[in-house]
């Protein structure tokens, strides 16, 4: 866990807005950013580029978050579309053929040797479980879509999709996970003039030091320690891709967010 003195402007550095200049960027890593387990890349191709992704010592989830791409690895050969994502092992390679303009967010964190490879066909009818999900109630209520599911042995990463609905909450009541595991929000199928707002704060119950961040499709936010609830503007549905980093292997769970306590009955 990240140390020291958490102020509004340490968490004003949280936001960053990704390029969408072609090729791939790093985006969040501990060398640019204020975190210690979390890799957040983009990759923008035009058609008919190609690219090879190498995942060196991390383990990597991709999503296609806009277009598609033939996508080759030791353990696959696919079709990737829109929404479409993949697990790669440290040491890996993955080739992608852009078949059209498209883009891909990828979180990554250091590789321990768990898991194995794999390719995820996105599938909205899938039957609830897993994989596919229902958080929250009422203004909070969310879709999530796992992309790498905490029953799926890997070293560090959980993965998904969420989406809201218009104008509502998507990570209510308020949450931390501060002693286990970093999170990044990736926005995406939110361009403007559509905006949400993510909030940072540390304190519970706290009002008055909290930072609110507008977010639109490209922006990413970081929540090393703190809260973080979401909320989307009427109009627009929250949608983004979360990538979950542990500390360590032993905290590669799903159940060991804690609750705001003066926020957790407010719905």
């Amino acid at each position: 866990m990240i140390k020291g003195n958490i102020t509004k402007e340490r968490m004003e550095a949280w936001r960053f807005v990704s390029p969408e200049s072609t090729g791939l960027h790093l985006v969040i890593s501990p060398e640019n950013a204020d975190c210690e387990a979390i890799w957040i890349y983009r990759l923008n191709l035009k058609k008919g580029e190609e690219y090879t992704l190498e995942t060196g010592d991390k383990e990597m989830n991709g999503l296609c978050i806009r277009g598609s791409a033939h996508i080759i690895a030791d353990a696959f050969e696919e079709e990737c579309q829109r929404w479409d994502s993949f697990y790669l092992m440290g040491n890996m390679a993955l080739h992608l053929e852009a078949r059209e303009d498209c883009v891909f967010y990828v979180g990554a964190a250091v590789d321990e040797g768990y898991g194995k490879p794999f390719f995820r066909k996105y599938d909205a009818s899938l039957p609830f479980g897993d994989i596919h999900q229902i958080h929250g109630q009422g203004v909070g209520q969310r879709e999530v879509f796992m992309t790498l599911n905490p029953e799926v042995e890997a070293s560090r990463l959980i993965c998904g999709i969420t989406t809201g609905g218009n104008g509502a909450w998507t990570s209510w009541p308020p949450h931390e996970h501060e002693w286990d595991l970093e999170e990044v929000y990736c926005y995406f199928d939110m361009d403007a003039p559509h905006f949400g707002l993510h909030l940072s704060y540390t304190r519970p119950g706290d009002i008055e030091s909290m930072v609110a961040h507008p977010v639109t499709s490209g922006v990413m936010v970081l929540a090393p320690r703190g809260y973080h609830p979401t909320v989307a503007a009427p109009g627009t549905k929250n949608t983004y891709f979360w990538v979950l980093a542990a500390h360590r292997h032993e905290s590669r769970r799903y159940d060991l967010a804690v609750l705001d306590p003066t926020r957790q009955d407010q719905n």
